[in-house]
């Protein structure tokens, strides 16, 4: 049906996460459906309150809701809880890019590892013991070439690792030119 509410919200949340298109969208929000359909069953008895404590550890891994939350407050979780989990999303907030769509770039093209696992899917969900392993793979060279990241550098390495392979290019540039001195003395 047409929603002009509905699809203006839908458009705003695909630019704000740098979604490929609408279809990623409305995965995660069947996803959700589903999660508030089994909540109202455990909820109303039609199901047991085994699968509402696996509904609830199964959220609480991906850090989607707290680990002393109650099943009703699965009721009010919206769409972009589950967006803020997915890869693209984390990888913004850690400061490993610029933007959400450079994100996504870096993901698609395996930049990126996981508990050192390297990431190709934008859309997989981090859990919450795997958000601090999330790191660059290999050397990244942003827009300015001066400013470059060490492989696997942690955000809060991230300085000393930029340090030590400028540190790195500058001995590497001095022992050059003192071979060459070397052979131009001998060559002479």
């Amino acid at each position: 049906m047409w929603d002009s509410a509905r699809i203006q919200k839908e458009h705003g949340l695909k630019e704000k996460y740098g979604l490929k298109n609408l279809r990623e969208l409305w995965m995660l929000d069947s996803e959700l459906r589903r999660v508030k359909q089994n909540v109202r069953n455990v909820l109303s008895g039609k199901a047991s309150e085994e699968t509402g404590s696996s509904i609830m550890s199964r959220l609480a891994r991906y850090n989607v809701v707290g680990r002393d939350a109650k099943l009703d407050d699965l009721l009010v979780l919206d769409v972009e809880s589950l967006l803020e989990r997915r890869l693209e999303t984390v990888v913004l907030r850690k400061g490993l890019s610029r933007t959400m769509k450079q994100a996504r770039q870096f993901v698609a093209h395996g930049l990126i590892t996981v508990a050192g696992r390297r990431m190709t899917s934008p859309g997989y969900l981090v859990k919450a013991n795997e958000e601090d392993s999330v790191a660059y793979y290999k050397l990244i060279k942003l827009n300015e070439p001066e400013q470059q990241v060490q492989v696997l550098a942690t955000q809060a390495g991230h300085a000393a690792a930029t340090e030590t392979v400028t540190a790195q290019q500058e001995t590497e540039t001095k022992q050059e030119q003192q071979a060459g001195a070397e052979r131009k003395e001998g060559g002479a």
